[in-house]
């Protein structure tokens, strides 16, 4: 269809946007009606814009759609979300199936395999340029997960007990202290008589 009225289509609408109400990103023309996240539908700003590809989000949207995910990528200080962004109608992208470590005595430093450490989890050669260091043993990249949860982790972000390595979510809920006061919140003792 001929476009008669001259002017740039809205990246949303397709409707023909005038120089009155069109807001420019990324060489794209919008209404500034239509200048909305895609996903929770909050007006946009060039400061609070993210792109991706033809699809324009806010940056919490964004974060949650295509940021990083796992441990330590919360809201703030101290935060761990485990907020997916289903309410926002984000799918949850598929986990990787998670293997277990099948060393059998993962205990000891990885074994020496042709000149390479072996890696605890899956036994393979593993070299320089895909090694990565945590409890000192040298694992795969694919391999340094969380053995209860699978989450991929950091050498900053995990933690070992006896050979084998766990999130810190994990290890808290698994080895942490349990019993009376432990798991309420805030490092609150609770007592009532």
């Amino acid at each position: 269809m001929p476009n008669w009225g001259g002017g740039k289509k809205c990246g949303v609408c397709q409707k023909t946007v005038y120089f009155a109400e069109e807001v420019q990103c990324e060489g794209n023309s919008f209404h500034k009606s239509c200048f909305l996240c895609m996903v929770c539908k909050k007006n946009l700003d060039s400061t609070t814009v993210a792109v991706h590809g033809e699809e324009i989000y806010c940056k919490s949207c964004y974060g949650k759609k295509y940021g990083p995910k796992g441990y330590g990528y919360g809201q703030g200080a101290g935060t761990l979300s485990m907020d997916k962004g289903e309410a926002l109608g984000i799918k949850p992208e598929e986990s990787h199936p998670h293997y277990p470590t099948n060393n059998p005595n993962a205990s000891k430093i990885a074994q020496k395999v042709g000149g390479s450490d072996g890696c605890p989890r899956c036994g393979q050669a593993v070299y320089a340029a895909e090694k990565v260091v945590g409890a000192g043993k040298s694992w795969h990249k694919a391999c340094f997960r969380c053995a209860k949860c699978g989450k991929g982790l950091e050498s900053t972000t995990l933690a070992d007990k006896d050979g084998e390595i766990y999130c810190k979510g994990c290890y808290a809920k698994n080895f942490g202290p349990k019993g009376f006061g432990f798991g309420q919140g805030a490092g609150a003792l609770v007592h009532s008589q």
